[in-house]
């Protein structure tokens, strides 16, 4: 079982705070490349340093800073498979599936599944609000952020997932003892930690519904599937759809997109209609195409020691 493979009497709890002080500190040496640029296009250019996280965001052009931003997740992603490796003892593998091997397939058919859906959501709001959209398209530009973001975009995400639904929620199930508490408490950091987005200061805090739900969702999904695999591919999608596709002004990322969203900002249904509806569809395609069952005991039950 996938929880149970970190469930050893070495590992310890505390090691898991040490482990995810010793990725923020990678994350954060990630981040000097960003700074020396910033340093010294400021000094050669003769211009203000920016001191506030949106003069950050347009300090160079789109590509460069969303290239910039990613290579943190690089280095947080090699730290977080040495610490489970060296300081755990374990596999990449233990924190990634129960299954002999990585299951691509599932990767990939989450991936794909997320990525038609995207798509077509996309396409529907376009053509029934025209007025919120605009062209973005620029050939040169989009070929460089697609380059950018099939490399770094995947990284990023994955990062995301070993850390949440791999390495904690397996370090909580070693405080805890079951698989509620781990579930809980990964989809509510998960989710906290998205509070610091722009657009949570656009949309108001009730957007932290759909944060704190789409990590519920991951995690479900880890739990019953022994495996992180179709979270790994949901997650890849979410982020690379939405960075090729659509674009704003006030969005974590800011791309040379398609599209441009030129809407003001509101916290509508559709923000929270994926939670409400659309994963609980998902949950129902993934469960009888991978024949989920016993769920009560795989969400909720007890782990022996």
């Amino acid at each position: 079982m996938f929880l149970e493979q970190g469930v050893i009497p070495q590992n310890h709890f505390y090691k898991y705070l040490l482990g995810s002080l010793a990725v923020i500190i990678a994350s954060s040496v990630g981040q000097l490349p960003m700074l020396i640029a910033i340093y010294f296009k400021a000094v050669n250019k003769e211009v203000a340093f920016p001191s506030t996280n949106e003069a950050i965001m347009h300090f160079f052009d789109s590509n460069t800073t969303l290239f910039l931003m990613l290579v943190s997740f690089v280095f947080a992603l090699g730290a977080m498979f040495l610490v489970i490796r060296l300081f755990h003892n374990q596999t990449i593998l233990s924190v990634t599936t129960a299954r002999p091997k990585i299951d691509w397939k599932r990767v990939f058919f989450s991936f794909g599944l997320w990525a038609v859906i995207g798509v077509i959501t996309t396409g529907i709001e376009w053509y029934l609000n025209p007025s919120f959209f605009q062209v973005n398209f620029n050939f040169d530009a989009f070929i460089v952020l697609f380059l950018i973001g099939i490399v770094l975009i995947p990284i990023q995400t994955s990062t995301e997932e070993y850390i949440f639904r791999g390495y904690l929620m397996q370090g909580f199930a070693n405080l805890f003892h079951n698989k509620w508490a781990p579930l809980l408490m990964t989809s509510l950091i998960f989710g906290l930690l998205h509070w610091f987005n722009p657009e949570v200061g656009k949309m108001g805090n009730s957007i932290m519904i759909f944060y704190i739900g789409t990590g519920l969702f991951l995690g479900v999904i880890t739990l019953m599937d022994d495996g992180m695999e179709l979270a790994l591919g949901f997650h890849a999608a979410n982020n690379l759809i939405g960075a090729l596709l659509v674009t704003s002004n006030w969005t974590a990322f800011q791309t040379n997109s398609i599209l441009k969203d030129v809407s003001e900002p509101t916290l509508g249904f559709d923000i929270i209609l994926p939670v409400v509806l659309i994963y609980p569809i998902l949950l129902l395609i993934f469960g009888r195409k991978y024949k989920w069952n016993n769920w009560k005991e795989k969400l909720t039950g007890n782990i022996k020691i």
